[in-house]
């Protein structure tokens, strides 16, 4: 499997797309929002670029693309009202792999520029032009001009692998770390993750100008247990499905020994670890956070500053399409598309009961950063 061909969150604005089923993704960039308003605050104080280049990598499509976007230059506008300066012009640079769902993204791009615009200039002031870019290309290599950037954030990509892990066949009956995994497996993991991580901020750092920010959220896991529930659970789930058709003789076994996705959940230890070790950004804030599974937790969905609304519907449902966005892609390429409604109809039935008996949730690790001169 070529990592860089097939990994893509589902495109379009279907009923499995990601634009319709990434809920919990908004709701961890909520959640983030205090960090990265420091960031570019503290940037923009120390700095005053008269253009100020912004980076979102792994931006997906879909309502999420635009957050982190729209909400960098509303705190860049308003420090310049306090300050009384003039807006910078603003160099604004979307990036993801090249199966990404890019037309999505130009599509709804003027109609963003519009409602952004129409935000600022409601509050009676203006806004510096902006400049959109779309960067398709893997992040664990360069993309950008030496020293072009002066803001970079990711949420939710970091964790993706440029590949799977040599080394993991005998990983029988699991499609990711678990608790079933041989030492040899987990180990695989974690050396992949170094490698892809210390490669990303290599390149990151010869991008990033002198005192330049970063801000990077991964999925991932408080427990020093590299195959513990926390980050393993969900995927553990799936695989039960997947097991369950290999015994009804739907899947062989063969397809579902060499089927492991291309992820690495890490501790916060870890993230830090990889950041000293490589040496060119010095770490202002690490925080954890978690959000449940189910975006709709209790029928209700969390902030309203994030455009959610309220829903009743079952949880094992919502999670079901939330990771069908996220992980149909990765079995088609593998199993081909006739067992995906089966597999992910089997995969609801069991989500919907260990969620009615356990409490689920997604383990958040967000890092901010300054590029050391």
């Amino acid at each position: 499997m070529e990592v860089t061909q097939v990994l893509h969150m589902n495109g379009g604005s279907g009923e499995t797309s990601y634009a319709n089923n990434s809920l919990v993704q908004q709701k961890v960039i909520c959640l983030t929002k205090g960090m990265r308003e420091e960031a570019i605050s503290s940037l923009y104080r120390s700095m005053l670029p008269r253009s100020l280049a912004v980076a979102d990598l792994g931006c997906s499509s879909g309502p999420n693309t635009f957050f982190v976007i729209s909400e960098a230059i509303k705190s860049v506008e308003k420090l310049c009202r306090e300050l009384n300066h003039q807006s910078p012009e603003y160099q604004i640079y979307m990036n993801d792999l090249p199966g990404n769902d890019f037309n999505n993204i130009f599509k709804s791009l003027d109609s963003f520029k519009e409602k952004l615009c129409n935000e600022i200039i409601e509050a009676g002031h203006g806004i510096g032009s902006c400049f959109f870019n779309g960067v398709p290309g893997s992040f664990y290599g360069r993309i950008f001009p030496t020293k072009s950037l002066h803001f970079v954030h990711s949420s939710y990509s970091l964790m993706w692998l440029s590949k799977v892990p040599d080394g993991v066949e005998n990983n029988k009956g699991n499609i990711y770390m678990a608790s079933t995994s041989s030492l040899n497996v987990l180990k695989a993991y974690y050396e992949q993750y170094q490698k892809d991580f210390s490669l990303f901020l290599k390149c990151r750092a010869e991008e990033i100008v002198e005192g330049g920010r970063m801000v990077l959220t991964f999925l991932g896991r408080r427990s020093d247990d590299r195959s513990s529930k926390e980050c393993c659970y969900i995927w553990e789930l799936l695989a039960m499905a997947l097991n369950d058709m290999v015994s009804k003789g739907i899947i062989k076994e063969e397809q579902m020994d060499t089927f492991n996705i291309p992820q690495y959940t890490p501790s916060p230890s870890e993230v830090k670890f990889e950041v000293q070790k490589e040496g060119s950004f010095s770490i202002t804030s690490l925080e954890v956070t978690v959000v449940p599974w189910n975006a709709y937790d209790n029928g209700n969905a969390f902030d309203s500053e994030c455009g959610l609304s309220k829903s009743l519907s079952n949880g094992g449902y919502n999670v079901t399409k939330c990771m069908r966005a996220v992980a149909e892609p990765l079995l088609v390429s593998h199993f081909g598309e006739a067992i995906i409604e089966e597999v992910f109809s089997r995969y609801q039935q069991i989500l919907t009961e260990r969620m009615s008996k356990e409490k689920t949730e997604f383990v958040n690790v967000t890092i901010s950063m300054i590029r050391r001169a």
